[in-house]
């Protein structure tokens, strides 16, 4: 007969046995670290780490034999997808200014990095949102017609924002730029904001563009295509800026805005602060306006209105595109060598 002790001993034995259980171990034992899901990429140790062995092949897998293939876990591997194709808004005139707006496609070339580009898309943009930055420069070298600039960047706004479809902001700077009105579709809000604005201080209009491209234009959000423009009053003359005049262009550009400036100076001779101001337009793609009479600063904002809604937008693959986060050029040409084409410098490719 079969001592109890002895009997119990067998019981949990046999128990064991049918559970598939090693005698001796009690809870079921972890994945080998072959049978584990491997990490996405494998890379080197850094320097002064041991690397840890490959873990041996699954039982019944012979040394250098491939594994059957299983269904990849995409909780493990996220692939990084750079789209090589950029987007280029321009406008063309004629001989006279006038706007030509019914082009088609085959009417361009497109030059990326001085090697033709393939195009991807081309339509007549002419309607798209707007996101608008106004920029008057306060300080006390333009206190003379103020007034009288205040008065048509506010005819400006409520001839352009369309509610619920377009939004604008208004900074006024002198030695510090200073929002006066945050983005906003309210026409009158806009215009409170632009009256706000008082004459005094240095000229730190480099600051203030910079400021309008990263912090305002860039930080805005953007469901769907829209237009970027920045309209720039001021004489031109920066004395107080931290920033330089290239490091505000290339914010201008980072933020695909494009700049058009209004001169006020009215000493009847373009100064050195106007060539400061053609030198931002041209390289963004907008326009300088220089109106020596009051009147004039009316037909700039009125030109800067019509252009808006008068532009062609472009998409492109260029020929040897490198995610290296360098600055490419663009050129647009036109078959027609009677047009004239306008539009950005260029811009900086993503880093990857």
């Amino acid at each position: 007969m079969v001592p109890m002790k002895s009997r119990i001993l067998l019981l949990l034995v046999a128990c064991l046995a049918l559970a598939g259980l090693p005698i001796g171990q009690t809870t079921p034992a972890a994945p080998p670290a072959a049978a584990q899901n491997p990490p996405a990429k494998t890379s080197a140790p850094p320097q002064g780490q041991t690397q840890t062995p490959a873990a041996a092949p699954p039982s019944g897998q012979a040394p250098g034999e491939t594994p059957a293939k299983s269904e990849p876990d995409e909780s493990v591997a996220t692939i990084v997808h750079v789209v090589n194709e950029v987007r280029v808004v321009f406008t063309v005139t004629d001989r006279h200014g006038r706007y030509i707006k019914d082009l088609k496609s085959d009417a361009f070339r497109v030059i990326d990095d001085n090697k033709p580009a393939e195009l991807r898309s081309f339509r007549n943009e002419t309607d798209l949102p707007l996101q608008v930055g106004l920029l008057v420069d306060a300080s006390n070298s333009v206190r003379d017609r103020f007034k009288f600039e205040q008065e048509a960047a506010i005819e400006f706004l409520n001839s352009i924002i369309r509610p619920r479809y377009d939004k604008a902001f208004v900074v006024g700077f002198d030695s510090t730029p200073e929002v006066t009105q945050d983005f906003t579709d309210n026409t009158e809000n806009l215009s409170t904001g632009v009256r706000m604005l008082r004459a005094g201080g240095g000229t730190a209009m480099y600051d203030a563009l910079y400021f309008a491209c990263r912090d305002k234009l860039m930080k805005q959000e953007q469901t769907g295509s829209v237009r970027r423009a920045i309209i720039l009053l001021s004489d031109g003359e920066d004395n107080s800026s931290h920033v330089s005049r290239e490091e505000a262009i290339e914010m201008a550009e980072r933020a695909d805005a494009i700049v058009y400036t209004i001169s006020t100076n009215i000493s009847g001779t373009k100064g050195k602060g106007d060539k400061v101001l053609e030198r931002i337009a041209e390289a963004t793609g907008g326009r300088a306006f220089f109106p020596f009479q009051m009147r004039d600063v009316a037909d700039a904002f009125f030109s800067i209105q019509e252009e808006l809604r008068s532009q062609y937008a472009v998409a492109y693959k260029p020929a040897n595109f490198v995610a290296d986060g360098h600055y490419r050029t663009i050129e647009i040409l036109a078959q027609d060598k009677n047009l004239k084409v306008r539009t950005r410098k260029g811009y900086y490719a993503p880093k990857q």
